[in-house]
């Protein structure tokens, strides 16, 4: 069985909620403060761990890219 815990932390709470939010259909999540989370992944191989790791990593910089994109949106009015 192979285990991994990932915290991520982010600039503030916006930030962590939405993030965190995105990973709701994939993982469950735990706050852990205002502007990080957890989250676990428990596989057979390590194959399978990297695997789900990719997705969520994937689904992280997707929203991620969003929320700067809104942010320079933002600036710029």
């Amino acid at each position: 069985m192979w285990h991994l815990v990932a915290t991520i932390s982010a600039k503030d709470n916006l930030y962590s909620t939405a993030l965190s939010d995105g990973l709701a259909t994939d993982s469950e999540v735990n706050r852990i403060s205002e502007t990080s989370f957890q989250f676990e992944l428990n596989e057979e191989s390590a194959k399978d761990l990297r695997a789900m790791w990719n997705t969520r990593m994937r689904g992280i910089i997707a929203c991620d890219n969003v929320l700067k994109e809104l942010d320079e949106l933002r600036k710029n009015r």
